[in-house]
């Protein structure tokens, strides 16, 4: 735990001020009891009283005081909270084969139009980006929770030449950065479009627990491009994000006419498998485009544990409250009077 404004706990020093105060009253009262001529006239002075009760409203008070003195300084803590996995990167493969119309009206339209329906069922808080790779990847559109950005982003896709899956994975992963930075107040995100600069390796995720994030890859092809997709993986391994793969055609490979050409598509689905399996995703293949859409209904995102810094003035204010409600309650329950 930290504070925003630390100076306000040098009000701390109040509360030994006032107990020094509360004893001295103690001390005083005995005193002047002690003035009376007889120890029956002690006793009566004094009244048989409540004992130890009459310090509990003041030392409940007291308490109140040092929590509400706390929560001026502004603390912040780091607490883990269940949260919705707070960034789905969208990863398109878009070489010339997504043209191919075995499904229909072709490769890169249903693709398209599945993640369409998917942004459309996403809870709201949820950041979305859109990742493109052909013999390059770009970011689309930066992680963001307005859903006709990214709808607009997915629309703009358009099919190109080679195929890049490692690539495509390494900007999925600057994308992830991006939306980490900027939700952490590290800069403001990065307009569509716009590849993020290379940031500082983070601190790799704990075994049995994953960043709030994941990416959903599809591809139709082999990886033709530097560097190999399998490279690649071990970054998102240590960073513990999960992919899931979607291959679209088969390992047999298809003849594809194109614009008047011939060319033969493989789909790596050894690669996409493996991918998936080393980052405890899934591999999922669509032979049709009902089977695309079906696929990325069932991508949605998971409740995870989160750290998360957060505020906790609210509550240290109102835990003061209920203490004061508590001391002021007992001391006119007891006594009739305020403490």
């Amino acid at each position: 735990m930290y504070f925003q404004w630390p100076f306000m706990l040098w009000l701390l020093l109040l509360i030994p001020v006032l107990v020094a105060a509360y004893i001295f009253a103690q001390w005083r009262r005995q005193k002047y009891a002690l003035r009376y001529a007889s120890l029956s006239l002690v006793r009566d002075a004094l009244g048989r009283g409540p004992g130890w009760r009459r310090h509990i409203p003041p030392i409940l008070f007291l308490l109140a005081l040092a929590v509400m003195i706390v929560a001026l300084a502004r603390p912040i803590a780091v607490i883990t909270l269940p949260t919705q996995e707070g960034t789905v990167i969208l990863t398109f493969d878009v070489s010339g084969s997504m043209q191919a119309d075995d499904l229909k009206p072709s490769r890169i339209e249903a693709a398209k139009a599945a993640a369409r329906a998917f942004v459309d069922k996403e809870p709201p808080g949820v950041l979305i980006g859109v990742v493109s790779f052909s013999d390059n990847a770009s970011i689309v559109q930066a992680p963001t929770d307005d859903k006709t950005a990214v709808l607009a982003a997915i629309d703009r896709l358009q099919p190109q030449r080679a195929t890049a899956i490692g690539k495509g994975l390494l900007t999925s992963i600057d994308a992830i950065n991006a939306a980490s930075n900027a939700e952490a107040g590290f800069g403001p995100r990065l307009p569509r479009g716009v590849t993020p600069t290379p940031t500082p390796t983070p601190t790799p995720v704990p075994k049995g627990q994953y960043e709030a994030a994941i990416v959903v890859l599809l591809s139709d092809g082999e990886n033709n491009v530097f560097p190999p997709p399998l490279q690649v993986v071990d970054q998102l391994v240590n960073r513990r994000i999960r992919v899931y793969t979607v291959g679209v055609g088969t390992a047999a490979g298809t003849v594809l006419h194109i614009e008047g050409q011939s060319i033969r598509v493989r789909l790596d689905e050894t690669t996409l498998k493996e991918i998936a399996q080393l980052t405890d995703g899934q591999y999922y293949n669509a032979s049709n485009a009902n089977d695309l859409r079906a696929i990325y209904e069932g991508l949605s995102t998971r409740l995870v544990l989160r750290a998360q810094k957060e505020e906790v003035t609210a509550f240290l204010t109102a835990a003061a409250a209920i203490l004061s409600l508590i001391a002021g309650f007992l001391s006119l329950l007891w006594f009739n009077r305020l403490p």
